[in-house]
């Protein structure tokens, strides 16, 4: 699992950041408002906490600017303010939790464990469903037609990235970055190469990855 923290406050964000290495959460921290927006839009996370008051952009407006791109991954608010005003608000904008400092940092991580299984797709122990479509992360099998697929690795990889959020568009630099590092010599085709052998696998089922021109794919049911 992969987590960002956008907190100003660094000795809140240093200590969570060696809580949750020791759930085996690896962690990227933002401490003002332009690199959390920053990130939230470059990388693939699969929860992000925000909080509220920061540095330059609010996290209100990046929560915000997230929704409108398409980007749904599951955001916990993060903030002193306690009024019912300032929850509702940050849930109308499109925050899937809500924590108020200060926390326990128990209840923090439970709450992300369970964002990150819960959103957009069913999630049945190591299993994930979207659609006619299964797909086991911890074996790399995926289930179509009662028919079993072992996935070879970067496939399995880039379709764990899609059944986890489908109908969210991801670039093909964050593909890359997720499957083989920014630092790796890859080729877009490439990537084209994994896509098209899942496309053939989910032809006869009511799911298909769809080419956002000019910027990536995206994981949807057939219309």
């Amino acid at each position: 699992m992969r987590v960002l923290i956008v907190e100003d406050e660094i000795k809140i964000t240093q200590a969570l950041k060696f809580l949750f290495k020791k759930q085996s959460i690896e962690v990227d921290i933002a401490n003002d408002g332009d690199e959390g927006r920053l990130l939230a839009e470059k990388e693939i996370y699969d929860v992000i906490v925000l909080d509220i008051m920061l540095p330059g952009t609010n996290g209100i407006d990046i929560l915000k600017h997230m929704r409108r791109i398409g980007n749904n991954t599951p955001v916990i608010m993060l903030t002193a303010k306690d009024s019912i005003d300032d929850r509702v608000y940050g849930l109308e904008s499109g925050a899937d939790d809500y924590l108020i400092k200060p926390f326990a940092t128990k209840e923090l991580i439970a709450r992300v464990k369970a964002l990150s299984r819960r959103k957009n797709t069913d999630y049945i122990g190591e299993m994930y469903e979207f659609e006619d479509v299964k797909y086991d992360t911890k074996n790399y099998l995926m289930y179509v037609n009662n028919k079993q697929y072992k996935l070879p690795l970067k496939e399995a990889m880039l379709m764990e990235t899609f059944i986890k959020r489908p109908k969210q568009v991801f670039t093909r630099e964050q593909i890359i970055d997720r499957i083989w590092g920014l630092e790796a010599d890859i080729l877009e085709s490439n990537i084209e190469i994994y896509v098209h052998h899942l496309r053939k696998r989910l032809e006869k089922t009511n799911a298909k990855i769809e080419t956002i021109r000019g910027i990536g794919y995206m994981l949807k049911e057939k219309t």
